[in-house]
């Protein structure tokens, strides 16, 4: 054995010496030798979710995804912050952190054939996983269905399994408005709609678009229109006629 070799095979000694070292690095890849907190660790670092987000996403209950995110955080693998009502997590912005993902992708690539072309379908610019913008897709579909009920953003929240803040936030982003404003929108679309096409008063118009107020109903209408309901139907009535 020449010089060069003693001198690496000294330095390799005294790096195995380093006992805690490799107990930290053990201590992590044991952590994540559990599947589900391998991908929660994965899902948080292109996503910031809340706990009930997660486990939906995971299909696993609440109480055990809770614990998965304690041992995370305690790792200093995940850091939470708080908006409004709701704690959301992510991964920590440290650069280990980035490092261990990128083994981990790195790995899932060479392990698993077809995970690259699944992968290129994450958008890195997009803050939201294809998940939540198809569920804000399918609570617009139900809310206009039910145009004449006054449903409660907890209610929404509870039934699509999503919180209510990720809802009014994913909601704004994919229709470019508020959830009650895109809403009322559609109220208003369809009273215009039935005005003149049907021969409802404007109190039962009113029912079908969730007002049960015929008041509050005429004067949104018209701060929307411009014009009162009864004076919307005449006119439409009129080029109808001509």
């Amino acid at each position: 054995m020449n010089h060069k070799e003693y001198f690496k095979l000294d330095f390799i000694k005294e790096q195995l010496a380093k006992d805690n070292d490799f107990s930290v690095m053990a201590d992590i890849f044991s952590l994540l030798a559990d599947s589900n907190r391998l991908k929660i660790f994965w899902l948080l670092f292109h996503s910031k979710e809340c706990v009930v987000n997660i486990a939906q996403i995971m299909k696993m209950t609440t109480p055990a995804v809770s614990h998965h995110l304690k041992l995370l955080k305690e790792a200093g693998l995940i850091e939470s912050y708080r908006d409004e009502k709701e704690v959301f997590y992510t991964v920590s912005s440290k650069p280990e952190n980035h490092a261990l993902h990128s083994i981990i992708e790195k790995l899932m690539s060479m392990n698993c054939p077809d995970f690259d072309s699944r992968h290129e379908k994450i958008n890195d610019n997009s803050e939201y996983l294809e998940n939540q913008v198809e569920k804000i897709k399918r609570i617009h579909d139900y809310l206009t269905d039910n145009l004449s009920k006054r449903i409660k953003i907890d209610e929404l929240a509870k039934k699509f399994a999503i919180n209510s803040t990720t809802l009014k936030t994913v909601f704004k982003d994919v229709y470019g408005t508020s959830l009650a404003a895109h809403i009322k929108e559609h109220r208003m679309e369809k009273a215009a709609q039935l005005l003149v096409q049907s021969q409802l008063s404007v109190k039962e118009i009113a029912d079908e678009v969730g007002y049960e107020s015929q008041s509050k109903f005429s004067a949104v209408f018209k701060d929307f229109y411009d014009v009162s309901p009864n004076d919307y139907k005449k006119k439409h009535s009129i080029s109808k006629s001509n």
